[in-house]
């Protein structure tokens, strides 16, 4: 059985972001790779600076590759003292892969945000079913 999913497009989801009061933040940084169009719609709106750091946990079929998510890459030791940062994922269910990210980042004031799911900032927070992201279909 085939589970039942959400389409949004980048119309829909630009919309919401147009409407959201965002908190005052220095920074922007996505996780990637499901954070990564987010974070840049979102440092776009905000004329922020956009930064990554590539955690992996799951596989493009949701299951798990790694007993616990991983920092595949990024830098964020050159990051000044006192800067406030919008830490952005697409979803964040089980909170495994965004505390992985909290933890490499907590030196800093950080607010979670994220399309769906649980964080302190959530875009689509009626959405409980798995979503068609647009950018997913992007090279399909």
């Amino acid at each position: 059985m085939e589970k039942v999913k959400t389409n949004l497009d980048f119309q829909d989801i630009s919309q919401k972001l147009r409407n959201f009061r965002f908190p005052k933040v220095d920074l922007v940084i996505g996780i990637a790779t499901g954070g990564t169009f987010p974070a840049i719609m979102i440092a776009h709106q905000l004329g922020l600076d956009c930064r990554f750091i590539h955690i992996n946990f799951r596989d493009p079929s949701n299951e798990p590759v790694y007993p616990e998510p991983v920092l595949l890459s990024g830098n964020i030791n050159d990051i000044p003292a006192g800067t406030k940062i919008l830490l952005v994922d697409e979803v964040s269910v089980s909170g495994k892969t965004i505390n992985k990210a909290l933890e490499l980042l907590k030196n800093f004031d950080v607010k979670t945000f994220v399309l769906k799911g649980n964080g302190d900032y959530v875009l689509f927070p009626d959405v409980k079913t798995c979503v068609n992201w647009p950018w997913k279909l992007i090279g399909d």
